[in-house]
């Protein structure tokens, strides 16, 4: 890439490699990214149509590029539209558009722009007022969305139709938002000179005139009448109209509250304050106790602007929709949207509740697919790695899910911090699932080799052993099982003292509740030589050897199993099962 020149001048294109190359050590860079569209845009002094093709091509990609990353960006989208305009035009601009809106379809300014845009460079009303609805539609319950509503009614009063903008005034003065009272005084203003049927519905209109006729006491004839009861039914529509008022007045009030301590209603790259987030979480839950749908939604979509990194939301929105009735392919987007665009790799739960979504559609390889996808950039991630050997268990037996973890403890790239908990998770699928402990006894046990520096390794181990149910014939059989795992901790592991104090504390809680008259006096000594000062303590018994490296094409001899005595009648119970080490290793 040294020598790609990007049309610049020869002092414009080293900073543009510069910030290339600045890009490749820190591609999440926000500020870099900035820079890199400014760059792009200044090329020649400013990108224009007369620009040299090169330039041209290198501030696109950039924008491209950059609004791939960062996508809620509207201000970019505008920018992007414009430079696009000044280059080659209308079209190539309402392309820019129709990408951003399609991108953040929640933002008032981007349509306000689009809609603007579209009505200065096109002489097609019906197009124009198209996309105003289109825009309607995606921002009209914005509690600011008065940029928008003034461009539309804007729009109607240029081409002077009257009917248009009563009509668009009667649906605003209905919707809770900041200037909801300025809009309601132009349309009780214009509502005296409009036609009767023009102020309500019909069926509002007959109930209001049955009610005026069977007033009058005496019937006045002819048109005299008909004028007195025009005059009383505008008298009578007005109090409607006030009633509507005063209903969006208390909407909006109460949403109020939560509108004023919104502080970022945009999306960008730093993080939110907790009272930011509470706050969206509360106004959530206030519009989901009000029941509508459509500004519940709509809610849902205004916060994920700005929360679109914080996969609790995005949790939340999916739960909601899974609620409602019929709304699969909704509910597939969201998880979509969240999992390919928005919510960081780093967080993966998103993405297993949206595998787990495909299963239960019967989309089974999608499922796996999208574990295969996490895995690909978290290749050690427990969490992953044991969802998607349940997910096989469920659709392929346990067979299915034991070659799962096969595959990853044969893997270079799976830490062998990772491997420690997986052989555990091998261990509880053969105990759990199959009903055979002594399979999964010979998992830990023939493994503990590979492992002698892990605490979790070491601990899955040592809880195993004690959750095992035993009677009052067999407790000391297992007994001797869970003291045997304690001496291999102190003296084959490798672990720090503190995380063999760990170890030796739960033996020791296990001696009191479970122990028998004479484990007090094993508790003591345990607690004198882990507990006690540094001139009679020590935690550990054994040396500090190193554990073996896992061999990719060699089987470990089989480690000798220490047999209860033939005089126990609970010998053939309690004998151990020989099986190979959990390695991916060959039989």
């Amino acid at each position: 890439m040294a020598d790609y020149q990007y049309g610049g001048s020869e002092e414009e294109n080293a900073e543009l490699q510069k910030l290339e190359n600045e890009l490749l050590d820190d591609p999440d860079n926000f500020e870099t990214w900035e820079k890199l569209v400014r760059a792009g845009e200044a090329l020649e002094g400013g990108i224009n149509r007369n620009s040299n093709p090169q330039a041209i091509t290198t501030a696109r990609a950039n924008y491209d590029r950059f609004l791939a990353k960062f996508p809620l960006l509207f201000g970019y989208w505008k920018k992007y539209a414009d430079l696009e305009f000044s280059i080659t035009g209308t079209e190539a601009a309402e392309m820019v558009y129709e990408r951003g809106i399609a991108s953040i379809p929640p933002s008032v300014d981007l349509w306000a722009n689009y809609c603007g845009f579209k009505a200065e460079t096109s002489h097609n009303s019906d197009i124009i007022r198209e996309l105003f609805e289109r825009g309607a539609a995606c921002v009209g319950l914005d509690f600011l969305s008065h940029p928008f509503w003034d461009k539309y009614i804007e729009f109607e009063e240029r081409i002077e139709a009257q009917d248009k903008i009563f009509a668009i005034l009667a649906r605003v003065i209905h919707i809770p938002m900041h200037q909801y009272a300025r809009y309601f005084e132009r349309y009780r203003q214009l509502a005296q000179s409009r036609p009767l049927t023009d102020l309500a519905p019909v069926e509002t209109l007959a109930a209001f005139r049955a009610e005026i006729e069977a007033a009058l006491s005496q019937p006045v004839p002819g048109a005299k009448a008909e004028a007195e009861i025009e005059r009383d039914l505008r008298l009578r529509l007005d109090s409607y109209h006030l009633e509507i008022f005063t209903n969006t007045q208390t909407e909006t009030t109460k949403r109020w509250t939560f509108e004023s301590e919104i502080k970022r209603p945009y999306f960008h790259v730093t993080e939110l304050d907790e009272g930011q987030l509470t706050n969206w979480k509360n106004y959530l839950d206030f519009e989901e106790a009000e029941g509508s749908y459509a500004r519940i939604q709509f809610l849902y979509e205004r916060a994920l602007v700005t929360c679109a990194h914080y996969d609790e939301f995005w949790l939340r929105y999916a739960r909601w929709m899974a609620s409602q009735q019929d709304k699969e392919e909704d509910l597939r987007i969201i998880y979509q949207r969240a999992a390919y665009l928005y919510v960081p790799i780093a967080n993966p739960t998103i993405r297993l509740h949206y595998a787990y979504f495909e299963e239960t559609a019967g989309r089974v390889d999608v499922a796996k697919d999208i574990h295969h996808a996490i895995l690909v950039n978290l290749p050690s991630h427990v969490e992953t790695i044991v969802s998607l050997a349940n997910v096989c268990r469920r659709h392929g037996g346990l067979e299915a899910a034991i070659e799962v973890y096969k595959t990853q403890l044969n893997s270079a790239e799976c830490e062998m911090s990772t491997k420690a908990a997986l052989v555990a998770e091998w261990a509880r699928l053969l105990w759990k699932i199959k009903g055979s402990p002594d399979e999964a006894r010979m998992v830990f046990f023939n493994n503990q080799q590979y492992y002698i520096d892990s605490l979790a390794f070491w601990r899955s181990y040592l809880v195993f052993e004690i959750e095992q149910p035993t009677s009052a014939a067999t407790e000391s059989v297992q007994y001797d099982r869970i003291k045997q795992v304690i001496s291999d901790v102190r003296s084959k592991s490798t672990l720090q003292v503190n995380a063999v104090k760990e170890l030796v504390q739960i033996y020791m809680n296990y001696l009191l509740e479970r122990g028998t008259t004479d484990t007090a006096k094993e508790y003591m000594t345990l607690d004198r030589e882990v507990h006690g000062p540094a001139s009679v303590a020590f935690a550990r018994t054994g040396g500090s050897a190193a554990a073996l490296p896992i061999p990719a094409n060699i089987q470990p001899a089989p480690v000798p199993i220490p047999q209860p005595s033939q005089e126990d009648p609970a010998s053939q119970a309690y004998a151990y099962f020989q099986q190979a080490p959990v390695n991916g290793l060959p039989a």
